[in-house]
């Protein structure tokens, strides 16, 4: 092969093989069939996701999250605006947040080399 034709082709490979890399370790989001929560399961993970819980005024969430390695990062934000939560570089900890408002609500979870579980449930469902 010709070295011009080589080097495009190699750098390409490169670039493909980096972004399959982006992200690390794994993630498994297990959803409640009746919409009332999910258990966020990751293991060496290093990359961002997020689940939707519809919420009326008022409905409480339970928080449990299970660090065993790595940082943890969470974010619970409303489309219309509010953000009843944020945390970074979390421990092993359970909280409840209230709803300020009939909102969807995005919980987004980030990690860097993180190892655990985080469980959301809707204590009014």
């Amino acid at each position: 092969m010709h070295p011009i034709v080589f080097l495009p082709v190699f750098i390409t490979i490169l670039i493909v093989i980096n972004a399959c890399r982006a992200t690390k370790g794994s993630i498994m989001i297990l959803e409640e069939a009746n919409g009332s929560g999910f258990t966020m399961d990751f293991r060496e993970w290093s990359s961002k996701d997020k689940c939707r819980l519809s919420l009326k005024k008022g409905d409480e969430l339970r928080i449990e999250v299970i660090r065993e390695d790595g940082q943890i990062g969470l974010t619970i934000t409303g489309e219309n605006g509010s953000e009843p939560y944020a945390g970074n570089e979390l421990d092993s900890f359970a909280f409840n947040v209230t709803a300020p408002e009939t909102d969807t609500y995005v919980i987004r979870i980030a990690g860097k080399n993180a190892t655990g579980k985080v469980i959301v449930k809707n204590l009014n469902s």
